[in-house]
């Protein structure tokens, strides 16, 4: 096991990888950036090590100053966390180049999964349902036009870099296609540094339901199930929920099925998620793999009793799955509390928490980071905390997550607070009867 891990992330997935460490006797590193000086991560690893200014570039995705941390330190593993280096394949091979354990996938893994055109192939060898789309990058706007004959509109053309919503567009019909194709191209170019396009048919009324999996180093893999995700606004998950009331025994066990499938087709290692659309004739079609933890990982830990995190770390230190698959035996529900403005069309509201106040009580789980008196800094994610709840039942779960959303003070700042509380009223929410759309008539 490891002796000493360095954390390469900051707020409240800092804190909650330093805290399942200490439990397991493993010293930490915090590393941070100037406007991290203060943060609660900081305070509670057993070292902190300044690598750079407040820009992300300059600090938290800068691999010499990560590096030069975790040697000065000795630290013989670092956890990325999600977002910043977590899937980056560069930083897992300089890892190994280095001798220290990266905790999460090998680089020839994230390569993999990360290209999702190479992903698509190796899913469609491996008998995983994808979309029905181009075979690799399109070649040139006639090649976009023959592919999207053979699809059937609407289509949906993608940057085969992209992620966070970006670079992607639903054309619906032959006269829009060149300029969807113009603008794509020189969106992902301008995002990701690569303007290489491909194509799938576009799925109406999907729902977002991905299968947490783990696998270790010895070819073994496990799944803990689903997750639905498919509120969404501009394609960032807003509320998270397990299990999916979309869901049927039959499915859910085919959907992991697949899921396992897609673990063994890469030598997976570690944890990860196996992210499907979902029709709604519960046709389920693959979409991507996120090789790392997800923010979202809360409510599987919830209704499995299951610290992904611990895991995670004994997966990486070459410790086997011991159990096999999991299944929800409770009902759990997580919304992402962010520093945004929902009647200014959640514009981004940084600032000083003036009252901090955080709901408790039997089944409510908060991870944060933010006190009163914390900074909100405009410099990264808007994120303040993630509450989730779980209860036997999705009624009961709904019940304490409106309760516990009228416990939850915050001031200083704007909140999405007041925006969940709508949405837990809301009739079609509480029917379970939402798609990834539901965002587009939502009225709040």
């Amino acid at each position: 096991m490891f002796k000493k891990i360095l954390i390469a992330n900051r707020g409240e997935i800092a804190l909650r990888i330093i805290r399942t460490c200490k439990e397991m006797g493993i010293k930490t590193v915090a590393v941070y950036s100037t406007a991290d000086k203060d943060s609660l991560p900081v305070r509670f690893a057993d070292e902190a090590v300044c690598i750079g200014p407040a820009q992300s570039a300059l600090s938290y995705l800068s691999i010499p100053s990560v590096i030069a941390a975790a040697e000065i330190t000795n630290a013989d593993a670092i956890h990325p966390g999600y977002g910043f280096l977590s899937e980056n394949e560069k930083f897992s091979k300089v890892c190994e180049e280095h001798d220290i354990k990266f905790i999460g996938a090998t680089p020839e893994q994230i390569a993999g999964m990360g290209d999702k055109a190479n992903a698509k192939s190796t899913m469609l060898k491996a008998g995983v349902p994808c979309i029905p789309g181009s075979k690799g990058l399109l070649k040139d706007l006639p090649d976009a036009i023959k592919t999207a004959e053979k699809v059937k509109y609407p289509i949906i053309l993608k940057a085969t870099a992209g992620g966070g919503g970006k670079g992607m567009r639903v054309v619906w019909k032959v006269e829009d296609m060149e300029a969807a194709w113009d603008a794509t191209r020189a969106e992902s170019a301008a995002a990701f540094g690569n303007d290489g396009l491909y194509m799938e048919k576009f799925i109406e009324e999907p729902r977002h339901i991905e299968i947490q999996v783990a696998g270790d180093q010895y070819g073994n893999a496990i799944h803990l199930s689903e997750r639905d995700c498919s509120i969404q606004r501009r394609h960032q998950k807003l509320v998270e929920e397990t299990p999916s009331p979309f869901m049927t025994d039959a499915l859910r066990k085919k959907m992991g099925a697949a899921a396992i499938k897609a673990t063994k087709a890469v030598d997976y290692e570690g944890v990860g998620t196996v992210e499907f659309l979902v029709d709604k004739h519960r046709e389920f079609y693959f979409m991507e793999m996120n090789t790392r933890i997800q923010v979202e990982h809360t409510i599987t830990e919830e209704v499995t009793n299951y610290d992904l995190i611990k895991e995670q770390i004994k997966l990486a230190a070459g410790e086997k799955i011991t159990g096999g698959n999991l299944f929800p035996t409770m009902h759990a529900i997580q919304c992402r509390i962010n520093a945004e403005d929902p009647d200014a069309n959640f514009r981004p509201s940084p600032g000083k928490i003036l009252t901090y106040h955080a709901p408790g009580g039997h089944g409510v789980r908060i991870d944060t980071h933010v006190y009163a008196g914390y900074e909100i800094s405009p410099h990264y994610d808007s994120m303040i905390s993630k509450l989730i709840v779980v209860a036997q039942t999705r009624e009961e779960a709904i019940k304490k997550m409106k309760r516990a959303l009228d416990e939850y003070i915050i001031e200083g700042v704007k909140t999405t607070i007041p925006f969940h509380q709508k949405l837990m009223e809301d009739p079609k929410f509480i029917e379970g009867d939402f798609n990834t759309s539901f965002m587009d008539t939502f009225e709040y």
